[in-house]
This record gives structure tokens, sequence and C-alpha cells, in this order.
């Protein structure tokens, strides 16, 4: 549960009796048998929804959140929503995710912390749990997601979207699954992990792990101040400078001190003020053993395993397709994207210009409307 003030709970996850908001959720009807070995014999997916499903089920829009997103990506924080929608901007009427045409669906995903099951969640033994916590793949997120569809019943999206992790599922969506994908935006992601992407990815994870309150991920029932918040504020500080352009931090920031502080005196810069900022915000809302899960789940993205290789698994992809990145992206680089452009049949490359870098394709809410109002057909 999410606190605002005083010292952070052991994990930021939504739990059970915690307020709902706008969640739903699907229970699978089976065990999900997951693709490194393990298996998950219960699994709930939480979701929201925005607009009507027409009765053909044919105007349904998928939204697929980035690592530490969750389900919420239109409305105001409140009451079970520690933050705001993060692509608020597109979702609603007259907006482009118009909700007076298409039905929204954005899942938390498999894993996640947010209602979805994750390591947060209660094992069957009732516990949290905690580092029991199987290891996940994009497909497997896909193939929860899936099973939600079938219970819609939406057998064919009108467009999946997502970026960086999002995009990830986005792209496994429209290649395993080539015949329910008629559009998909592809935003700041790539056909297969990087190397220097795991690499940044694995620093975090061993951040969080090093924290003496990891407890091997079983931390959940510590007191309020207590669990691995420390490990948790290193990886998203990390994290969050891989996520920014060295030229906006320069601008933003460059040797400033912290107002009143010095650090000569054991003040901060104002750049250290800020990662300790998110770091703060992060541990508030979001799980460290959530963190580990799905930072593992993008470092083996690889859209062409057991698919005869990255091009052979890309030539799959049917849907309408557009792929776009941010300039300034030194995390997922500009050239993955074009590189996915010119590997899926007929799909459309864009740019979205920004100083921001990666978070740019969550901050730059006009230019990616623009791209989702190009990937959407006009009219009825």
């Amino acid at each position: 549960m999410t606190r605002t003030h005083g010292r952070p709970p052991a994990t930021g996850a939504w739990r059970a009796g915690d307020p709902v908001g706008r969640r739903s959720w699907f229970r699978l009807p089976g065990p999900l048998v997951l693709e490194a070995g393990g298996v998950l014999p219960q699994v709930e997916l939480a979701y929201e929804t925005w607009g009507e499903l027409d009765p053909e089920a044919s105007n349904a829009v998928l939204v697929l959140h980035a690592l530490t997103g969750d389900s919420h990506v239109a409305g105001p924080a409140g009451t079970g929503h520690p933050s705001g929608g993060w692509w608020d901007a597109l979702v609603g009427p007259g907006r482009a995710l118009d909700t007076d045409r298409w039905f929204v669906i954005a899942p938390n995903v498999l894993g996640g912390c947010q209602g979805s099951t994750g390591p947060a969640s209660a094992a069957p033994d009732g516990r949290p749990w905690g580092g029991r916590f199987p290891a996940i793949t994009v497909r497997d997120a896909v193939q929860a997601e899936a099973q939600l569809a079938d219970a819609l019943g939406i057998r064919r999206w009108a467009a999946v979207l997502g970026g960086s992790f999002g995009g990830m599922r986005a792209l496994e969506w429209a290649a395993g699954h080539p015949e329910r994908v008629s559009a998909a935006l592809l935003l700041s992601c790539c056909a297969v992990a990087s190397a220097e992407q795991i690499a940044w990815s694995g620093a975090q994870i061993e951040a969080i792990r090093s924290d003496p309150d990891w407890l091997d991920g079983h931390y959940h029932d510590l007191p309020d101040g207590r669990g691995p918040h420390a490990g948790l504020g290193v990886a998203r500080r990390i994290a969050h400078i891989t996520y920014r352009s060295p030229h906006e931090l320069e601008q933003r920031f460059g040797t400033e001190h912290q107002d009143g502080e010095h650090p000569w005196r054991g003040g901060r810069y104002a750049v250290e003020s800020y990662l300790d900022h998110h770091a703060d915000k992060l541990a508030r809302r979001f799980d460290a053993a959530s963190y580990v899960v799905l930072a593992r789940a993008m470092s083996g993205h690889d859209v062409g395993r057991g698919r005869g290789g990255v091009e052979a698994a890309l030539r799959r992809i049917a849907a309408r397709t557009l792929v776009a990145g941010v300039d300034s992206d030194r995390l997922f680089p500009l050239e993955q994207q074009r590189q996915l452009a010119e590997s899926i049949p007929g799909a459309g490359f864009g740019t979205i210009a920004s100083p921001h870098g990666h978070d740019g394709f969550l901050i730059e809410a006009d230019q990616v409307g623009r791209l989702v109002a190009d990937l959407l057909p006009s009219g009825r």
C-alpha cells in the first residue's frame, strides 16, 4: 500500500484490501506454463478500460506500459492510484485515442505490482511469492494478455500500442499472434535486448539484491521503514540517468548546488537531489521484487527466439505497423527502431524530436498523438 508521507512501506505494491480505484480483474482459467519452465498455478491480471466495446468487438485498442508503469493510463492520481495517468493526454473523448470511438484497455503486466500477480501477491500457501516468484519473459506476459482478450471476446485488436517494455510486448503480440493484431505502434523498443541494455539492468538488479533488507526477496511483511528501499532507490537513480539525455541534464542542472546545500559540506548537487526525489517516489509506489522480475524479462527479450531468428520473426508480422523512437534516446537508440522498421513488411518509421531522452515517448504527448492518428484508420 502506498503512503505519501512518513516512512515508506516495505513494498509500494497494491495488495488485497487496498482501494480498488478503476481496476477490474481477470483470473486465468488455469495455470500459466512459463517459457523458462516454471508454472504459475493462479494468475490474475488487473486492467482498466475506457470507452465501450462495439458489438463486433472490432474497436479494441491495447495499450501496454513501460517497466514501472501500470494500468492507469488515464485519469488523476487518487484513491487506489498513486500516480496520474502516464499517457493521460492521449486517452479520452476527442483525443488521439478517442474513447467515443475506441475501446481502450490497459493491463498491469504479469509480474507487476499494481494488481496483477507478481512477487507481492499471495502464493497458493497464502504468503507473498517474494523471492519464490518464477522467472517470466515478455512472451509469458503476452500469453496472459491473450487470455484476457479471449475472456473479453476480443479476437483481433484494432491496434496494439506500447513504448519501451510496452513496445517489446506490442512487438511480441504482432509477431507471436499476427492474426490478432490489425495495427501496431512500436515506440522506443528493439527486437532483441542489447548487451548494454542488459548491463544497465544488471547493475540495477544487483543494487536491489545488495540491500540488507532484500532478504532473498522475502521482505514484504516487514514493518514500515524496512524493505529494500535503498537498493531500489539506487536502481531507480541508475535507470533515470539512462532515461534522460545528457543535454537535458546539463541544461537543467549543470553543476548547480541544491538550494541551501553545498557538496563540500555534506550537501548535494541539484542533479543529485533530482535523482533522490525520483528514488523516493518509486519506493513508495513500486515493489523491488517486481522491479527485478520485470527487468530480467526485458533483458531476456528476443522476438526471434524459437522462430528462426529475428528477421524471420519480424517477417511474420501482418499488422499495419508504425515504428518510432526518440532522437535523443541513449538507452534504446533510434537505430534500433530504424532496424525494426526496415525488417517489418511495409512498416512506417517516425522520429520523436525531444531533448528528454528515452522518456520522450511519455513526455511528447502531442507527437505521439500524431503517430497514433497516422496509425489508426480515419472514420468508422
